[in-house]
Order: C-alpha cells, then sequence, then structure tokens
C-alpha cells in the first residue's frame, strides 16, 4: 500500500469530492472519477482494481423506484402462500418422508418471486409476448400454492403433490412433461436452467430482428440459487450475455449462503465472488443485502466501522449469525467493537432480529426488479441476500440440516404461524390446513387486479402453436435419384436437403441452421453467403475472405447460428429454437449438426432437458459411426451415441445409409413436429464416407419411417445337389441388416455368400431404436390382451414372410444398438458392433478391427447356418482362412 506523502492533499481531494456530491450528485461525481480514471492510466500511473464494490445495497435509499403496491395486503398475500407451501410438502410426508419435498428454498425466496408476480411478470396477451421465468426447482411448492390462491389449482391437486403417476397430482419440479399446460422449463438439474435462460433470451433478439415476432418488450428471467452457481454449466455462458448485450434477460441469484450440505463460501462471501465474476463479464449487477432496516444505522456510520464489520464477517458467520437470535447477533456482530454496540444501544434484541437481509424487503427488491428492467445495453444479475428457510425457527433457519427438511413440529408451526400473522386456530395446527381467501376479501381482489393487469396467470405453457405447411417428399427429387458414379456423403445429402428448405417460400423463413464452429467440416460454408451468419450489430469489420464467392458473412438478420466451439450452448440454442412454438407462437425448425461424439455424450443433461421441455426439431449427429470417421481416433469416434438417444422417450432416432432415406426422415419429421404438432425430436446421424447412392426403390417410404425394409433379394442358385443323390434341397438362405455405412459392407458380404452359394436378403434397417420401440409397444399389448389374437411386431412382420434361416446385423455401433431387437427376431440371431474405443487408421483398417467388414458378416452369417445344421462346419472354417482372418486375433472390444 502506498504511503500518504501530503494528508493535507489527500483531504482536499476528498473534501472537493464530497462538494460535488452535494451539490451536483453522485452521478457527476462517477462521471469525473472516470475520467481521472482514464486521465491516470493514459499517464501510465497505476490504478488500483476491483471487481468489487463495498458490501452494501447498490441502490442506495434515496435513489430506488418507490414500491408502488399496497404492501400491507401484499404481506398478508406472501404470508398465505408461505403457509401453503409448507402444508404442500407436510402433508405429502405426513405418513412418512418417502415423497420429500422442500421447505426451505421458498420460504428463503418468497419476497422474490412474489414481486415478480405482483408487479413486474406478464403473461402472453394481445400486446404482450409474455416474460418468461425460469423457476428455481426447489421452490415449486410455493409457486403451487400462490395458483391455489388464484383458484388455479384445487386442494386435491396440493393433496397429490409428487404423486404423478396417472396425471392426478403435481409434479415434484418443474416439469412440462408432466403439466404440459403449466410449468415452461425444466430447471431443477441444477446449472442448466443459467444456460438454457441465456439462449432464450438471445433467440428472442434472434426473432425480433427476423421479423418473426415482436420480442422489444420481453424479458427472461432466472431465479438460481448460489450453491447453484458452482455448476460449470451457470456461469459457462454468461460473457456471451455480456458480448451480446442481452438486456433483456435478468437473472435473479437467491443468495442464501447455503448448499444443500453446509455454506456455500463459508470462508469468504459468494456475494461479492459473483459481484466480480459477473462484471468482468460484462453484466450489470445489482446488489440487494441490507433490508431498510439498516439504511439509519449505515446512515449513522460516519466511521464507517459499521461497512467495516460488514465486509470482514465471512459467509460462515452470517450463517451462524441467523440460526441463533437477536441477543446472539448483539454480542458477535455489534459486539466486535464498542462503537457498534453504541449504535444499537436503543435497540432491544428483538429489533436486532428483525433487521431483514435484502431478499425479504419488498421496498429493496422492487428497487432491484425496476432498475434492471429499465437497464439498457447489458444483461443484469440480482445478487439478493436471504436466509434459508427464513421463518421455520428452531426448525431450520439458517442450519445446515435446513435443505432435507420434510417436516415441522407443532410448536414450530405454531412460532411460523405468529411469525407471519396467519390466521389459524391452535387446534388447526397438527391438521396444517391448506388456506384459501374469501371471494369477497381484498386480498384476493387485489391478487387477481394485479395478475389481470400482467396479462393473466403464471405460470403458462401454450401447448400448441400454427402448424406448418411440409412439402412433399418431391420436393426433394435430387435425393430420391441415383447419384449415378458420382460419391457422395449422408452429409452432403443432408446439406442439400436443408438447403431446399431454406430456399422454400413458405417453410424457409422458419429454419434455424445452427452449427458449433464445423460449418466447413460439414460443407455449409455455402449458407453463409446467401443466409448470413446471426450477430446483433452486424459485421464491423471485412472479413479476410470477402473476395471468395463463400464468404464469412455476419448479418443484424443472419439466418445461421453459428455457437463457436460451445457444443453446450449450441444445444441449448436449439432448445429455445425447438420450443419457440411454446415460448413465442413461432413455430420455428432448428437443424443442428455437429460432430455425434461430441453430442449427446457430452450433453445428454440437455438433451434429456429437451425431451422434457417438449422441444421440437433436428438434431444430426455429423462424421458418425466408430469407423466413419478415420484419422480422428478414440476421443472423435462415436459408436454409442444411438445408445444413449434411445434413453429419451420422444427422441426419435435414424441411422440413415442413402440419401433418400434422409429425405424420407426429414420429411416424416417435418410432418409429425409442424403438421400435426406431436412433441417429439429427431436425431439422425450422417457420415463423411463418400459413396453412389441409388434412386429410392418403390414403395419403401414406410419401411424406412418404421426402421426397417427390404433393400434387396438374396442371389444365389435355388437348389443344388444332396450329396450323391439326385435330389435337391433349396439353396441356404440369410437375413442380413445393416444401417449407416456398414450396411453398404452388409450388401457387399451378400455378394460374398453368392459365391458360396448361400442367399442373403439384405435389409436396410435406419432405425433399430424405433424398431425395438414398436416389438415392446407389441409385447406390452400381447400381455395384456391374451384372448386376443397376437400381434406381431413390425419386425416379425418383415421377416415372416421371408424363408427359414439366421439373421445377422451389423453397425457402426456398439453390439447393444442392434441387439436391442433381439426378442423380436424368431430365428438365430447374430450381431456384430463396434464395441471398445476408436482409434485412428483408414477406415477398412477399422472395419477388419472391430469384425464389422464384409467378410466378417459373411463369416458370422456361415457361422449362423452352421449352428442352424444347414452348412458344414468346415465350410466356416474353409471362409475364415480365404478370407484372411486371423482366428486368434485380439478381441476388438477389451483391445
Amino acid at each position: 500500500m502506498l504511503e500518504d506523502l501530503d494528508p493535507v492533499e489527500t483531504r482536499e481531494w476528498r473534501d472537493a469530492l464530497a462538494s460535488v456530491v452535494e451539490f451536483d450528485g453522485t452521478d457527476r461525481a462517477g462521471f469525473l472519477l472516470e475520467e481521472l480514471v482514464s486521465q491516470a492510466r493514459r499517464t501510465g500511473a497505476p490504478v488500483p482494481y476491483s471487481a468489487n464494490t463495498p458490501y452494501l445495497n447498490t441502490i442506495p435509499p434515496d435513489r430506488g423506484a418507490p414500491h408502488p403496491g399496497d404492501r400491507e395486503i401484499e404481506h398478508r398475500i406472501r404470508s398465505l402462500i408461505r403457509w401453503n407451501a409448507v402444508a404442500i410438502v407436510l402433508r405429502a410426508n405426513k405418513e412418512s418422508s418417502e415423497l420429500g419435498g422442500h421447505i426451505a428454498s421458498f420460504q428463503s425466496a418468497a419476497t422474490l418471486y412474489d414481486t415478480g408476480f405482483q408487479h413486474f411478470w406478464h403473461a402472453p396477451s394481445a400486446g404482450h409476448g409474455g416474460d418468461l421465468v425460469f423457476v428455481q426447482g426447489h421452490v415449486s411448492p410455493g409457486i403451487y400454492a400462490r395458483s391455489f390462491l388464484e383458484g388455479r389449482l384445487t386442494e386435491e391437486q396440493l393433496l397429490n403433490f409428487r404423486q404423478e403417476v396417472g396425471g392426478r397430482g403435481l409434479s415434484s419440479y418443474p416439469h412440462p412433461w408432466l403439466m404440459p399446460d403449466y410449468w415452461q422449463f425444466p430447471t431443477v438439474s441444477m446449472g442448466l436452467a443459467p444456460l438454457m435462460s441465456i439462449y432464450q433470451a438471445r433467440f428472442l433478439k434472434y426473432l425480433h430482428a427476423r421479423g418473426l415476432a415482436d420480442t422489444a418488450n420481453r424479458h427472461v428471467w432466472a431465479f438460481l440459487g448460489d450453491g447453484e452457481m458452482d455448476e460449470p454449466e451457470s456461469l459457462g455462458a454468461i460473457s456471451l450475455a455480456g458480448r451480446e448485450k442481452l438486456d433483456n434477460l435478468i437473472y435473479v441469484v437467491n443468495c442464501n449462503l447455503q448448499r444443500l450440505d453446509g455454506p456455500v463460501r463459508g470462508n469468504g462471501k459468494i456475494i461479492q465472488e459473483l459481484e466480480g465474476v459477473f462484471r468482468g463479464a460484462g453484466w450489470n449487477v445489482i446488489k440487494v443485502i441490507w433490508g431498510s432496516g439498516w439504511d439509519p444505522l449505515i446512515a449513522a456510520d460516519k466511521t464507517g466501522l459499521l461497512l467495516k464489520r460488514m465486509e470482514e464477517c465471512v459467509d460462515g458467520e452470517y450463517q451462524d449469525f441467523k440460526s441463533k437470535n437477536g441477543a446472539y447477533v448483539r454480542q458477535h456482530f455489534f459486539g466486535r467493537y464498542p462503537e457498534l454496540l453504541d449504535l444499537v444501544a436503543n435497540m432491544s434484541d428483538d429489533e436486532i432480529w428483525a433487521l431483514a437481509r435484502g431478499g425479504h424487503d419488498p421496498v429493496k427488491v422492487y428497487a432491484a426488479y425496476r432498475a434492471a428492467v429499465e437497464h439498457t445495453d447489458q444483461p443484469t444479475v440480482i445478487l439478493a441476500k436471504t436466509v434459508k428457510g427464513y421463518g421455520m425457527g428452531e426448525a431450520g433457519e439458517g442450519q445446515n440440516i435446513t435443505h432435507q427438511q420434510k417436516k415441522m413440529g407443532q410448536d414450530v408451526l405454531r412460532a411460523f404461524r405468529d411469525r407471519f400473522g396467519i390466521d389459524v386456530p391452535d387446534e388447526r395446527i397438527p391438521d396444517v390446513p391448506f388456506l384459501r381467501l374469501a371471494e369477497d376479501s381484498r386480498e384476493l381482489a387485489y391478487l387477481r387486479e394485479r395478475r389481470a393487469a400482467l396479462g393473466g396467470s403464471l405460470p403458462a405453457r401454450r401447448r400448441a402453436s400454427r402448424a406448418l405447411p411440409v412439402p412433399e417428399l418431391s420436393a426433394f427429387e435430387a435425393q430420391l435419384k441415383s447419384t449415378g458414379d458420382r460419391e457422395i456423403s449422408t452429409t452432403m445429402a443432408f446439406v442439400r436437403i436443408l438447403t431446399t428448405l431454406l430456399r422454400d417460400k413458405q417453410l424457409g423463413r422458419h429454419v434455424v441452421p445452427i452449427v458449433p464452429d464445423e460449418s466447413r467440416t460439414f460443407g455449409m460454408e455455402g449458407l453463409f453467403r446467401q443466409f448470413g451468419i446471426f450477430s446483433q450489430v452486424g459485421q464491423l469489420y471485412q472479413p479476410e475472405d470477402a473476395k471468395q464467392l463463400m464468404y464469412y458473412k455476419e448479418d443484424s438478420s443472419g439466418q445461421l447460428l453459428q455457437e463457436g466451439i460451445n457444443e453446450a450452448g449450441a444445444m441449448s440454442s436449439w432448445i429455445a429454437a425447438a420450443t419457440s412454438y411454446s415460448v413465442s407462437d413461432t413455430p420455428m425448425i432448428p437443424f443442428y449438426i455437429y460432430y455425434s461424439m461430441f453430442g449427446f455424450q457430452r450433453v445428454g443433461d440437455l438433451a434429456w432437458a429437451a425431451g422434457d421441455s417438449r422441444a421440437r426439431g433436428f438434431l444430426l449427429g455429423g462424421t458418425a459411426g466408430r469407423t466413419t470417421l478415420n484419422g480422428e481416433g478414440l476421443q472423435h469416434e462415436d459408436g454409442h451415441s444411438h445408445l444413449i438417444s434411445a434413453t429419451v422417450p420422444n427422441c426419435v432416432s435414424y441411422d440413415p445409409t442413402f440419401s433418400y432415406e434422409v429425405a424420407v426422415i426429414v420429411r416424416d419429421g417435418l410432418r409429425r413436429m409442424y403438421a400435426e404438432q406431436e412433441d417429439v425430436y429427431y436425431y439422425i446421424t450422417l457420415m463423411n464416407e463418400n459413396y453412389p447412392h441409388p434412386a429410392i426403390p418403390e414403395g419403401v417410404e414406410q419401411g424406412i419411417v418404421r426402421g426397417m425394409y427390404l433393400f434387396r433379394e438374396g442371389q444365389a442358385p435355388t437348389s443344388r445337389r444332396n450329396g450323391g443323390n439326385a435330389a435337391t434341397k433349396a439353396a441356404p438362405r440369410v437375413q442380413l441388416l445393416g444401417s449407416g455405412t456398414i450396411l453398404r459392407e452388409v450388401i457387399a458380404a451378400a455378394d460374398l455368400l453368392a459365391e458360396l452359394g448361400v442367399a442373403a436378403d439384405v435389409w436396410s434397417c435406419p432405425s433399430f431404436t424405433e424398431l425395438a420401440r414398436d416389438g415392446m409397444a407389441t409385447d406390452r399389448w400381447n400381455m395384456f390382451n391374451p384372448e386376443q389374437p397376437r400381434r406381431q411386431s413390425y419386425v416379425e412382420q418383415c421377416l415372416a414372410g421371408r424363408p427359414d434361416g439366421p439373421v445377422v446385423a451389423a453397425t457402426d455401433y456398439m453390439r447393444a444398438f442392434a441387439e436391442q431387437i433381439r426378442p423380436y427376431v424368431p430365428r438365430h440371431f447374430r450381431v456384430l458392433g463396434t464395441d471398445g474405443f476408436g482409434r485412428s487408421d483408414y477406415r477398412r483398417a477399422l472395419r477388419e478391427h472391430f469384425e464389422v467388414d464384409r467378410r466378417f458378416v459373411a463369416v458370422a452369417a456361415l457361422a449362423e447356418l452352421a449352428a442352424e445344421g444347414s452348412i458344414p462346419a468346415a465350410t466356416v472354417t474353409k471362409a475364415i482362412a480365404s478370407y484372411g482372418i486371423d482366428p486368434n486375433k485380439p478381441n476388438p472390444a477389451r483391445a
């Protein structure tokens, strides 16, 4: 620290600053300080830097917007909501704690939510598209409690909290899949709400810039926990929000200083830490630390000793204070310095205990919210200090065990009732009754008036939007024809399909191409110039490739979303577009293409959230398959994304081989999602391997969609001599199944088998996952309808008309992928796959390593024929030798 060489001069500077503040105001003082700092930097003088402001409220008492509501009525409403929120959890766990639930989180945040509901959050209406509110998952009982007071939910529904089977109750957390008319966003998987909210805010800007929806007056509010901010996803994209100047985004971080097990920053200050992080990322930061009761004490603190004490206390101490009482706070907080004890000498212990934190003060919260919605050019984060379990007293207020509390004793409930002035007689305390407002009460009238002024009730979700016209399959005529000798990849086929859709006069403007910095990998750089890359500021530079045909073009009305090397962000962008039909009544058709290895494996939690969100759109796993992306190695080669995608119930997955299959699948997805408005989304794997593509065979469209169709009849002699006898018998026959690029190896294997006198029917199976789902549904129907004629799965139907013989399936994925259909194959069945770690080499070497090339497919078919007794075992041995296969080679699943 530098020494003060001239105290007199220092005092003159301080007096000058004080004079400016007194006569010209703080804004003028701030301007002058900025000018001085700039001048000092230009001269090279060292300028102290701190990302933190003092541990005080950002908005001084005399500068906050005045609270416009009836605070007395709002307090009574909020108190009833608090009680009902507690009652929901306690009554659900009256018999046992099996159902669980959370009491403390909402009690800490009740004022934060109430202020938004009463004064800020617009529901969709004729004049407003509606604000988007990401509700913190653990506070769901409080949101239900408010809806109960409004008359939107019944007592029976509250009694069925967390009893979701059959749709009779209320979902544990915000789940659009379970409550599709109520919850808008799934938020309880911590860290995802912050990430998704940023991209929802950015997508609102995108819609507005492209003239698709008026979103100028809409805000995205994300409610987060301070412990949740430890998740990498919570802070991972905040720099994007700052860079993009998302002034329609507001974070409210409930800083109750507690994680699930203990303090968030017991040895530090989470509010100060987050302030520095967000300021550095370009955010407007508003701290709401102290309630109004502290204002006179802070004003009287002429020496700065109170601020010093506030700043030297760590969060672990603040938590400890609120777990005790006023006398304890007097002794351990104010008692550190005699001067501070004098400051509160005229206050009773109860008055000291009543000194609230800012997040519990509606005046402070309203001022912060008003400042946030009026701020421009920056996103805003509100850091609101609260107490976890506020009002729960000895049952959990400010205690480490608070998060897990499911029960409150009668004495504690009685104290809770008294603290908030709730009208429940002693004899009814054990029943924990749900409380309503009388129809003629001022409170109910006020509640309804406030929501009517804001457009209606929230939360609320739109289930459907307008249907979009879907082009006929003939629109993709080029992809339905043979390529002749020209070799292309399914990725190239997809890009041409995408281009066709982008140029469609009715659908084109609804298409949203999304790429995470891999456009050139997927041959999509041609879209740069034609459709532009979305940027709010357009292009402030001339790109170095400006003279090239496909130069890099950023545009304020650009259609392409280029997210950088950021799969989680790109997935969040996709979710924003895929839910736009509900969020903004504007159906959009997002196509997000990425390295398949970096898709479901890396962002599986977001893929699950997309399912819960009832997202509609296309995910394209490019360079898919374990042996297709040669040269990239273990980290890049995907042999399992289809297994992960199969875990999402409403994700429809395909692994097509030919361009016509891609066209049929995309067109079917458009029909289901945008014409019929079905809540599914599609995952389609694409390859970068080039080969000729045949024309679409006649009548295969339904088979492609259902997951299996006969691609080619087996070619082999129809009969052969039976030893030295004159009698003949049919040539042995097998059914070969394949998908993706390995289908081409299966086709080649059929040719090898034909040379050995074996007929091999070849089936293209674009979706083993859809085949398995159909089989399971058929099995279920048969089990519950034992007296009805047995139904056949689609796999059984396909194979039923074929001659007897074994079935062999081969894919570029783990064997478990094709193994899904084993229960529905009524024959000998062998599966080949790419189990094990990938590696870099030529495709032919990789397919030999993983034992999925044509030779291994042929040997597998011969082995099954030998097991059935259709051919001698010696035939298999001979084939292994003639194909140059080493039977002692290492097992690729373990190598």
